[in-house]
C-alpha cells in the first residue's frame, strides 16, 4: 500500500492559508493557561537543536513551557501562512547594524514575511507583516526596577516618567520599555543600541522630541498584568491610515495536532485584551 503523504509533503494551497493585507499587523496571542493538560504531548519534534537546548536550560518549568509554546506556535504560524514545512522553515538572521555581524532581525528568507516573537511570564505574543516589525510584551514592572532602570532612558522620557506619580510610573515605564524594545527589535539591534538614543515617550512636553521617523510605533491592549507594543517600519515620508493591527488568539489545540494551518487559517476570534 502507498503510504499517505505528511500534511507537509506539499507546500499549501495559498487560497488557504490566512491573508495578510499589507496595511496589516496580524498579532497572535498565546498563554501557558490556555496550553491544555498535557503540554508534554505538544509537537517539540519540529524545533532545531538549537531551540530544544535552551529549553532545557530553563531552571523554572513556566519558563520551559513558555519557551517552548512560543516557538512551536511561531513555527506553526509560519507554516500556516507560507506552506512550508515547521521544521523546513528558512528561518535565519540579518545583519546586525551595530557590528556587521550575522545577529540581527530574525528574517523568513525568500518569502517576503517579516515576524517578531516576544514571551513574557506565561505570555507569548508572535507578529507577523509584510514589513519589517518587531513586538514586545512584558509583565508590568515593579517600583524597584522602575528606578534601577530609569537613569538608562531619554534624557526627556526620565522627565516625563518623573513628572508622574509614584503609583503611576510603573504602568507607564511598562508601556514606554515595551515601545522601546519593540522598536529595537524591529531595528535588528536588539539591547545593543544605547536606550538613551531613541526618544520613545508620550510627547506630554510640547518640547519633547518627534519619535524616530520611518517607524509607527504603539502600544496594544493587553491583560492586566502585562504590557505590549508593536512598531513596524514605513515610509519615513508616509502619511497613511494607521495600520490594522489584527489581534487574534492562537488555538490551543495547534500545538499538539499534525497540521495546524486549516484551522489557524480559520481562527477569527478577535483578542482585544487577551482575557
Amino acid at each position: 500500500m502507498t503510504p499517505l503523504p505528511s500534511p507537509y509533503a506539499t507546500r499549501t494551497a495559498a487560497a488557504s492559508r490566512p491573508a495578510l493585507d499589507p496595511s496589516q499587523i496580524h498579532l497572535w496571542v498565546i498563554g501557558t493557561e490556555w496550553a491544555g493538560e498535557h503540554p508534554e504531548h505538544m509537537v517539540t519534534s519540529e524545533l532545531d537543536d538549537r531551540e530544544r537546548e535552551r529549553a532545557a536550560a530553563f531552571v523554572r518549568p513556566v519558563d520551559r513551557l513558555t519557551y517552548l509554546m512560543a516557538h512551536i506556535a511561531l513555527r506553526r504560524l509560519l507554516t500556516a501562512y507560507t506552506g512550508i514545512r515547521p521544521a523546513e522553515l528558512p528561518l535565519g538572521r540579518d545583519t546586525c547594524p551595530c557590528c556587521g555581524g550575522p545577529h540581527g532581525r530574525p528574517v523568513l528568507h525568500g518569502t517576503g514575511l517579516h515576524f517578531s516573537l516576544s514571551h513574557s511570564h506565561g505570555i507569548a505574543l508572535i507578529s507577523i507583516a509584510t514589513a519589517p516589525l518587531g513586538v514586545d510584551v512584558q509583565r508590568v514592572p515593579t517600583q524597584e526596577t522602575v528606578e534601577l532602570c530609569l537613569p538608562e532612558l531619554h534624557p526627556a522620557e526620565q522627565r516625563e516618567l518623573r513628572a508622574l506619580q509614584d503609583a503611576e510610573q510603573p504602568l507607564a515605564f511598562g508601556r514606554l520599555w515595551t515601545r522601546k524594545e519593540a522598536y529595537l527589535k524591529g531595528l535588528g539591534t536588539g539591547l545593543g543600541r544605547e536606550l538613551s538614543h531613541d526618544y520613545l515617550g508620550e510627547r506630554t512636553d510640547p518640547d519633547a522630541p518627534v519619535r524616530p521617523r520611518g517607524w509607527r510605533i504603539e502600544n496594544m491592549p493587553s491583560c492586566p498584568a502585562h504590557v505590549a507594543a508593536v512598531a513596524l517600519a514605513t515610509p519615513a515620508d508616509s502619511v497613511a491610515e494607521p495600520t490594522d493591527i489584527l489581534a487574534r488568539r492562537l488555538p490551543t489545540e495547534c500545538l499538539y495536532t499534525d497540521d495546524a494551518t486549516e484551522r489557524i487559517a480559520a481562527e477569527r476570534q478577535v483578542c482585544p485584551n487577551w482575557e
